[in-house]
């Protein structure tokens, strides 16, 4: 099925039919994680276990960031 096909069927998907679809297709654009890359996540998440309390909120995070941009 070419793309212009897929799209023109979208409207007579249901939503979970769709909600499908999408998922499928960001499954198909991750790439997997390399080895070294597996590694660090891996360290990140115990360093959080150790000290939980070292982490932000997002929201702070953000208001961070957008602190940093603005100067």
């Amino acid at each position: 099925m070419s793309f212009n096909e897929v799209m023109a069927e979208l409207p007579s998907l249901s939503f979970e039919e769709r909600q499908t679809l999408i998922r499928h297709a960001i499954e198909l654009d991750e790439l997997p994680f390399s080895p070294v890359q597996e590694q660090e996540i891996e360290r990140r998440r115990n360093v959080h276990a150790a000290a939980p309390e070292s982490a932000i909120p997002a929201a702070e995070m953000k208001n961070r960031l957008r602190q940093r941009l603005e100067q």
